[in-house]
């Protein structure tokens, strides 16, 4: 198995068990009947408890030997040096509304809900940037589409409010 596909199991692994956490703390009194009467159950919380440490070490492992850059262009003259290539595709994932008050030009308007929707607009063999309003939106949209075995997408976490803020002209539809 490739280290990038370890990964991504990793967290997806981190995603469910955080759900099932997540899920059994909604429901105190299920998750106390299941500790007290099942002993199986609590060795296995247990192995569960240890293999979630190990899993924290993984993904801190992993997160802290990202190179700086490898998801994101820092600055708004990076992101205007990468759109110089015509075959970059620069995405808004806001909302319709946000897109139509204002974006950057030759955006194209993906919003972060629809975005597993719309991946044939997305594609794998051009760089791809994501930009949002403040850069959450982005974040997840490009650890999303990494998770889809996209290799070419980056964020771009100055986003909207960072290129305005630098004085570069917007678009409205």
């Amino acid at each position: 198995m490739s280290f990038k596909k370890s990964i991504q199991t990793i967290l997806l692994g981190f995603a469910l068990c955080f759900c099932l956490l997540v899920g059994i703390g909604q429901k105190p009194i299920l998750a106390a009947t299941l500790v007290e009467t099942r002993p199986i159950f609590q060795e296995k919380m247990q192995a569960m408890s240890q293999k979630t440490v190990n899993l924290e070490s993984a993904i801190d492992r992993f997160l802290t030997s990202i190179p700086p850059g490898y998801y994101t262009i820092a600055s708004v003259e990076g992101l205007k040096n990468l759109l110089k290539n015509p075959q970059t595709v620069l995405v808004d994932v806001r909302e319709p509304s946000e897109y139509k008050s204002g974006h950057i030009p030759d955006a194209i308007n993906i919003s972060l809900r629809t975005l597993t929707d719309n991946l044939d607009q997305i594609p794998r063999d051009r760089p791809v940037v994501l930009y949002c309003s403040a850069g959450y939106r982005s974040a997840m949209g490009v650890m999303t589409l990494h998770l889809l075995g996209y290799e070419n997408v980056q964020g771009f976490p100055p986003s909207f409010t960072g290129w305005q803020a630098a004085g570069e002209a917007i678009t409205k539809s």
